[in-house]
């Protein structure tokens, strides 16, 4: 028996994130609350950036967003 027979990888300190909509926060379904959560930014931030996006593709990332109201469960 080897060294190698009893490896296991180390623990992490936190359980993975998941990317969930949020209660707290909300505008209307939580899901620029979540993204920002999740990524570690301001919920404003993340809700600028989804304004400018819906403006420069027309309306397009609007669908983005009802994707990941339905897509998201809630957190």
């Amino acid at each position: 028996m080897s060294n190698y027979d009893s490896y296991s990888a180390p623990h992490s300190p936190s359980a993975p994130r998941r990317l969930t909509r949020r209660q707290q926060d909300k505008m209307i379904a939580g899901v620029c609350s979540g993204v920002a959560a999740h990524l570690g930014v301001d919920v404003t931030v993340v809700r600028l950036l989804m304004v400018a996006a819906t403006v420069f593709t027309g309306g397009a990332a609007i669908l983005l967003y009802l994707a990941g109201w339905w897509l998201m469960p809630r957190g």
